[in-house]
């Protein structure tokens, strides 16, 4: 008997040991994303994690995946409903299956310019799209800018009429799709991570991205010409899964949602600059012109593509496609 209350006393130890191992075990939140790390979003992800574990080392660890190392964006969202990723930050075209209300970021012409965007997403329509996926289980935590987007192709793009047949790689949107068969040009919707190799093989002829894109990943080493179009915003929307954000505890819940706060508006602060920057560096290179539309031009590529707001107004919604536009003002 002597023998086996020891034996059960250690056992009974060695269990209450692990036990208090596993709670003081810091809370782990992998963040995945698809980008390189010199773009906004991946100084904006590294910010987020080094603050983190500044200030709460010990009891939340935040670990970066970015380049698809983990995830691609279009199973990402589901890894997250798993448990598999705790954070991520998809191209706001990508929440099509989960809410139609997102898809008025993809409306082409939409936005007069990025401050036009900030205001409707900091006003109050704008932050009520952060709770439009909860019934699917997601928390939207923020709005990450990358830019206004351009079009580059193998072929000069001045009017809409040049773009005609020629294959553009686009995200997995129902709205971008329609964008481009306005203009009677081939939408492929195909991932980011193939993007390069597409157009080096010319299995496509163009792609639209924003200027920190196309030269981070080099797209404008594989196109000639980059039409500066500013028709559509790219930006991400920062989620994480109902069921981890709910879990947490409020002290933990608070300082994290903090901590992103700040390197969102970093990550923000990045994207303007890199804006300019990046298109600077393509030009410098010599490798891809630069084409820059009159606004006679412009307005041909305006009157080509608006027709896809009413094609889509009933999903989003007349009235949130009214407060974005009076944002331009």
């Amino acid at each position: 008997m002597t023998l086996l209350k020891s034996t059960l006393s250690i056992l009974a130890g060695a269990t209450l040991l692990l036990s208090t191992q596993l709670m003081a075990a810091p809370i782990e939140l992998k963040f995945s994303h698809v980008v390189a790390e010199n773009t906004p979003k991946g100084q904006m992800a590294i910010k987020f994690r080094d603050l983190v574990n500044e200030r709460l080392a010990g009891k939340v660890k935040v670990e970066v995946f970015p380049n698809s190392q983990l995830f691609g964006d279009n199973k990402v969202l589901e890894a997250m409903l798993l448990g598999d990723v705790q954070m991520a930050a998809p191209s706001l075209s990508k929440f099509e299956r989960y809410t139609s209300k997102l898809q008025i970021f993809d409306l082409p012409f939409l936005f007069k310019d990025m401050a036009a965007v900030e205001r409707f997403q900091n006003g109050p329509d704008g932050q009520k799209l952060l709770s439009s996926l909860k019934p699917k289980g997601l928390i939207g935590l923020g709005y990450l800018h990358n830019g206004l987007k351009q079009l580059s192709a193998d072929k000069v793009l001045k009017v809409p009429e040049d773009a005609h047949g020629l294959k553009f790689r686009i995200m997995s949107s129902d709205v971008l799709q329609a964008q481009f068969e306005q203009v009677d040009a081939v939408p492929i919707k195909k991932p980011f991570s193939e993007v390069f190799t597409l157009l080096q093989t010319r299995a496509i002829d163009g792609q639209e991205n924003t200027w920190s894109n196309i030269y981070s990943k080099k797209f404008f080493e594989v196109q000639p010409y980059i039409t500066e179009s500013n028709h559509g915003v790219l930006d991400y929307l920062v989620v994480t899964s109902t069921e981890f954000w709910t879990a947490l505890p409020d002290d933990i819940r608070t300082e994290l949602k903090k901590s992103l706060d700040e390197a969102i508006a970093y990550g923000n602060q990045i994207a303007a600059q890199k804006a300019e920057t990046d298109k600077q560096a393509i030009i410098d290179s010599g490798r891809s012109e630069v084409v820059e539309l009159t606004d006679a031009e412009r307005q041909q590529w305006v009157e080509a593509m608006k027709p896809v707001w009413n094609k889509f107004a009933k999903d989003i919604g007349q009235d949130l496609i009214d407060s974005a536009v009076q944002s331009n003002q």
